[in-house]
């Protein structure tokens, strides 16, 4: 895959797919309609920031690409790429226990915090994409 040159698109499939990791300085696109909501992107090689009706959604530290990103009320799935490896923080239900699964594997249960935020690495740079799945217990 490659990074999203238009910095948020929407897959044939109905998900979203955001971010450019390539781009020196970082770039932004507000009021990108998608089902009825607004998404707002911030992306760079440093951050990758997305956010729905003015709400968090997803942030990686460095930047990363993200594709087939969709969310219902008990699982968050997408595809991540990158040139190294990134913490990646998303934000569910408060206080609430998610499992998580890398490539298929769990990495264990997980809590959010009273906020939502639920944050995780995984491994990326030589790997080409790694597919994420959150999944409320």
């Amino acid at each position: 895959m490659a990074v999203v040159k238009e910095l948020i698109r929407t897959e044939e499939n109905g998900t979203i797919s955001f971010g450019n990791y390539e781009l020196d300085q970082k770039s932004k696109l507000s009021d990108y309609q998608h089902q009825g909501d607004m998404y707002k992107v911030k992306t760079f090689r440093e951050i990758t920031k997305l956010e729905r009706n003015g709400m968090f959604v997803y942030e990686s530290v460095p930047g990363t690409a993200v594709f087939n990103l969709v969310q219902d009320g008990s699982t968050m799935s997408f595809e991540v790429e990158g040139p190294e490896d990134a913490q990646i923080t998303v934000e569910l239900e408060s206080d609430t226990e998610y499992e998580v699964f890398i490539n298929g594997s769990s990495t264990g249960k997980m809590k959010t915090n009273l906020g939502g935020k639920l944050s995780f690495s995984p491994e990326l740079g030589n790997t080409a994409v790694v597919e994420v799945k959150i999944v409320k217990c």
